[in-house]
């Protein structure tokens, strides 16, 4: 398991974050502290400063180096009262990569003002702790909740040196892990029958509505339930067909008396495939682009048609845009498939731009964790129109399908084929319907 080391500078009752940059592949849009993963070349000799020299040396120079290279000052140079360490977060065991992270608080005798590297840090600032807590608790901020749980103890004023261990709240005998990054946003992760390399389908709750429960067996099924059963739920929201986003869904709405609303496209999908009996004892009710789902500190949560990926999928959002729940329109794990009678291409190109355009200032997927702004839509809209410029070359060159999977799908997993060939034909209607390109080799 690797290392990483957090700082958390004070001054009297002030305290310094930071909010990292949209595009980062690590926490983008987070609010965070300064810090990251200890390095091999990190030396391991004393630092020769007395506050710094009472911990590991390897983790202080790492730390020294860290916070030159975030906020560009000698961390041995600034007036320190006191260094402690004060909390170890040890990341989830379902989480392949792993780290031992350490929280080292920097009591400092003065304000710094910092020069924050432009690259990884958006925006910085002093705040009371509590002043900081309180715009977390309005959902102005994502957060791991490592972070969150730093924020609460300094807003409390509880400035002690008992390092305390930081661990997601369940039990792996018995629940689902899930975590907050947006206050009022809990994103439950129960494993679930999904596209690989993603292996959990969130199940999020938005104040009284449970969204998309998809555990994958009868083990995982309880887990998720006992997760939940303490919490007020009225009803069972679905985005889509796909059966990642709703396997037990029926049977956990008779078994807690919850209503189901999903959108009419997608209900008679999924009756056409599992039964017309799938909801036979559930009290369905359709739901609609436009539909007030629920409520969200206040405010209304509003659902959006994002066909594409799935002619059906709704998106919840708030106008105010601090979020949207974007589904399976984009991921942070793995990639979206396009295909079957659900997909079409123009479609899901359209909503990456709608979405873009609501400027949300965090996105949810349905598979990984939410991330800071539109930029990974962007991205990805960008990568589907260079691939789609790409299969129009090869197609008007005369090439087929098969021919055009080699060329742009080199290497990839032979059981993976099947979802690249059915975006490539995706592609290829969207081109023949645009007239970009004539009726293409079989």
């Amino acid at each position: 398991m690797r290392k990483a080391v957090t700082v958390v500078f004070t001054f009297e009752d002030e305290i310094f974050s930071v909010k990292r940059q949209n595009y980062l592949t690590v926490f983008p849009g987070y609010l965070a502290f300064p810090g990251g993963k200890v390095d091999r070349e990190d030396s391991k000799e004393p630092t020769g400063h007395s506050e710094l020299d009472k911990f590991s040396p390897e983790l202080m120079q790492a730390l020294i180096r860290e916070v030159k290279e975030e906020v560009n000052i000698d961390l041995k140079s600034l007036p320190i009262k006191r260094v402690e360490e004060i909390a170890l977060a040890v990341t989830p065991e379902f989480n392949p990569y792993r780290f031992e992270t350490y929280f080292y608080w920097v009591e400092l005798t003065e304000k710094i003002e910092f020069n924050c590297d432009e690259g990884e840090v958006f925006e910085a600032s002093w705040k009371k702790g509590a002043e900081l807590l309180k715009e977390y608790e309005d959902g102005l901020h994502l957060a791991v909740p490592p972070t969150v749980r730093i924020i609460e103890r300094f807003a409390a004023s509880l400035f002690s040196n008992e390092r305390a261990e930081l661990r997601l709240p369940y039990n792996p005998e018995s629940q689902v892990p899930w975590i907050e990054s947006i206050s009022g946003i809990k994103q439950f992760l129960p494993l679930s029958h999904t596209f690989p390399p993603a292996n959990r389908t969130n199940c999020f709750l938005i104040g009284d509505t449970l969204i998309d429960p998809s555990p994958k067996n009868e083990d995982e099924y309880l887990k998720l339930k006992n997760s939940i059963s303490s919490l007020e739920i009225k009803k069972i929201f679905l985005t889509h067909h796909h059966p990642d986003h709703h396997e037990f869904a029926p049977r956990l709405g008779l078994e807690l008396n919850l209503p189901i609303f999903i959108s009419l496209d997608s209900r008679t999908r999924i009756e056409a495939k599992w039964g017309q009996d799938y909801f036979k004892r559930n009290n369905v009710f359709k739901a609609c682009d436009g539909d007030i789902l629920t409520d969200w500190k206040g405010k209304p949560v509003l659902l959006m048609a994002v066909p594409g990926h799935d002619e059906g999928q709704l998106a919840p959002y708030v106008e105010s845009k601090e979020w949207i729940i974007a589904g399976d329109l984009f991921q942070s794990v793995g990639t979206v498939v396009v295909g079957g009678d659900e997909g079409d291409m123009a479609k899901y190109f359209s909503s990456l731009e709608k979405v873009i355009a609501l400027e949300p200032k965090a996105i949810f997927p349905s598979h990984g964790i939410a991330l800071g702004g539109v930029h990974k839509l962007k991205m990805t809209l960008a990568h589907r129109k260079k691939r789609e410029a790409l299969v129009l070359k090869l197609a008007s060159s005369g090439k087929n399908t098969e021919e055009i999977f080699e060329e742009i799908y080199e290497g990839l997993e032979a059981r993976l084929k099947i979802y690249a060939v059915a975006t490539i034909e995706k592609h290829l209607e969207k081109l023949v319907k645009e007239g970009s390109l004539k009726e293409p080799h079989s």
